[in-house]
């Protein structure tokens, strides 16, 4: 473990001392995402300096004991590899883009042994993706970002990510990463130290609001376009939850209750374009997705994302995204 933290600063919160500072074990791999690495370790640097005490001791590792490099270009030192663990750790494996490429076994095996010897184990925004490979997520409730559940469960057919901030279920925690850390380690302090303690380091982070577990990683379909419309959220929200079906757009307006008349005035007038546009849209979107994080071939992407033809999926990638699925897939984006 590193030296003990505790930085001094004005603001006080006392606290009952801990018999032994409890001891957090950040994995970093290839490509993380800074901001959910970020995002956990300051809160539990505040928690210290809050206290004047060593309330989290942290320390980080890598597979070989070398620095990492984020996804933002800068380097992140790293205190030793991968090895032993105080029996009393809570270990997080904090990944971030293209994160299939960054899983290796012999991390996933690690992982897996602190498990069987009794740890809590977790992930940061990807970090997930280890945890699968590790074999310890199925029975669990567990999250990862939202970008990245459908290329999950493209890779593990047999886990079903839920779209949540962050999860708790007993000895696996995990959360979508991005700010979504600072909640996840805020109920942690919470429920170590009580809502005291947990309330002024939610001021120190600027955090406006403890954000619950349940709450969701995007913000809601009416949020997001700026409108309230009832009729337009639920066919918006209906192309979202059918994607990898063929839409006929008579059926969903009968399924929906409205015209199709009335469909097409309501995406017009609120989104300027068409319900067909708008649903050839979030297509190309998902596909996009699934070829940058997944080595699915074209045609099962095409086949995923609700084309019943792979030369004409190839055909609106082309022209929405200047340049062929095949040649996307392979780099060339």
């Amino acid at each position: 473990m590193q030296e003990p933290v505790v930085p001094k600063g004005v603001a006080h919160v006392a606290v009952t001392p801990p018999t032994e500072p409890e001891p957090i074990v950040f994995v970093l791999l290839d490509n993380l995402s800074m901001l959910a690495f970020t995002s956990a370790i300051e809160p539990l640097r505040i928690a210290n300096q809050l206290t004047g005490q060593i309330l989290y001791r942290w320390t980080t590792m890598s597979e070989d004991g070398e620095n990492v490099r984020c996804s933002n270009g800068i380097e992140i030192g790293i205190d030793r590899p991968i090895g032993d663990t105080p029996a009393s750790s809570r270990i997080f494996v904090c990944s971030g883009v293209q994160p299939e490429k960054s899983v290796s076994t012999k991390v996933s095996d690690w992982v897996r042994l602190q498990w069987r010897l009794g740890r809590t184990v977790g992930s940061l925004c990807t970090g997930a993706y280890t945890l699968a490979k590790a074999g310890i997520l199925g029975g669990h409730k567990f999250t990862l970002h939202w970008e990245n559940i459908a290329p999950f469960r493209e890779h593990f057919p047999d886990l079903d990510p839920v779209e949540q901030l962050y999860t708790i279920d007993n000895r696996v925690l995990t959360c979508g990463g991005g700010a979504a850390a600072t909640d996840l380690f805020l109920r942690l302090i919470y429920d170590t130290h009580g809502p005291v303690l947990a309330q002024a380091v939610l001021n120190m982070c600027l955090h406006t609001v403890q954000r619950s577990e349940t709450d969701r990683q995007q913000s809601s379909t009416s949020a997001t376009i700026g409108v309230r419309n009832e009729k337009l959220v639920r066919v918006l929200t209906y192309f979202e939850e059918n994607l990898e079906d063929s839409v006929n757009l008579d059926n969903v307006t009968e399924e929906l209750g409205i015209s199709r008349r009335q469909m097409e005035r309501l995406f017009r007038h609120h989104l300027d374009t068409t319900p067909k546009k708008y649903l050839q849209d979030l297509r190309l979107q998902r596909a996009r997705i699934l070829l940058a994080e997944t080595d699915m071939p074209v045609v099962d992407v095409a086949i995923a994302c609700g084309y019943d033809s792979a030369a004409y999926f190839s055909k609106r990638f082309r022209e929405t995204f200047g340049m062929s699925p095949h040649r996307f897939s392979a780099g060339g984006g």
